[in-house]
């Protein structure tokens, strides 16, 4: 069992009444500490880090409005990094909670809020949205913050992230997004793009037997065929986790880079010249000047006086 599927079954077993129920935090050490996201509300301090059966030495807590990441590189993405890198932190955290105000506040209200503090509209971003990472529920912030995290090149592959939600009311958690399944679904999956991306280069060595010519191949980024893969792999975990079912077995996609490059040589095997072994390709033939047209005698005519 891993460490967050102890904690839930603890804090559901609290809940419904188990004055025993706990986690045994010596039974994974190799897990700890956890790096929670929260939101600034304060009816969460009597929560943390009780809620998750952790004493507090290994609970590092950040937090900040609406518990929000805006992108991979962000403010809170640096601190996320540094909590992992610096303080050891072995798996993150998003814990929204219910009854959230960020959640409930439209761009209307916000305006109004910044009047009241003597702030003017002309003195905020053009997209309040965006800026603030303003979102409609919880669940939805959660789900997007964990993507951005997951996908940030500050932290550490091996390192899984959790979403979650907390009641308020209860301190009931809810699992929305099991790190546990999308790091073990990615690296899979992150294998088999770096081996799909050795037998590409070990198919487009065979191209260098032919004599190419003037042909000219669309320019592909390094990296472009995984990210592609990445956002793919993503979209059908975030489809899964939305749906709340099972993990199905991630399939293969259409066509690898590797096919596209065995489909190139034989197009190339087919169309081109391949020379002798040890020997170079034979050079293209020089096209020709086009002749000059051939040159009329001019008649001179004479008229009579």
């Amino acid at each position: 069992m891993h460490l967050f599927d102890a904690i839930l079954e603890a804090n559901h077993r609290a809940i419904a009444g188990d004055q025993n129920a706990g986690v045994r935090v010596a039974d994974y050490e190799n897990e700890l500490p956890v790096v929670a996201l929260t939101c600034v509300d304060p009816r969460l301090n009597a929560l943390f880090p009780s809620v998750l059966g952790l004493p507090a030495e290994q609970f590092i807590w950040l937090r900040n409005a609406g518990n929000i990441v805006t992108s991979s590189l962000s403010s809170t993405m640096r601190s996320l990094s540094l909590a992992c890198a610096v303080k050891g932190g072995k798996e993150i955290a998003v814990i929204g909670h219910t009854d959230c105000q960020v959640a409930k506040t439209t761009t209307m209200q916000l305006l109004e809020k910044f009047r009241l503090l003597g702030i003017e509209r002309h003195f905020l971003p053009d997209n309040l949205t965006e800026f603030f990472g303003m979102f409609g529920t919880e669940q939805q912030n959660v789900i997007k913050a964990c993507d951005f995290i997951r996908r940030s090149p500050i932290i550490g592959p091996k390192v899984p992230v959790h979403g979650l939600i907390v009641d308020v009311e209860t301190g009931k958690l809810d699992l929305l997004v099991n790190g546990y399944q999308t790091w073990e679904a990615m690296s899979h999956k992150w294998n088999e793009v770096v081996k799909s991306a050795g037998e590409t280069v070990d198919a487009l060595k065979a191209l260098t037997d032919f004599q190419m010519g003037e042909m000219k191949f669309p320019e592909t980024k390094i990296g472009e065929t995984v990210v592609k893969a990445e956002d793919w792999l993503s979209k059908k975990i975030e489809d899964l986790q939305m749906a709340g079912g099972e993990p199905p077995k991630i399939p293969h996609l259409p066509e690898s880079a590797a096919e596209a490059a065995r489909r190139l040589v034989e197009i190339a095997e087919k169309r081109f010249i391949k020379a002798p072994p040890g020997q170079k390709p034979p050079h293209a033939p020089q096209a020709r000047p086009p002749a000059a047209p051939p040159m009329r005698p001019r008649m001179h005519v004479r008229k009579e006086r």
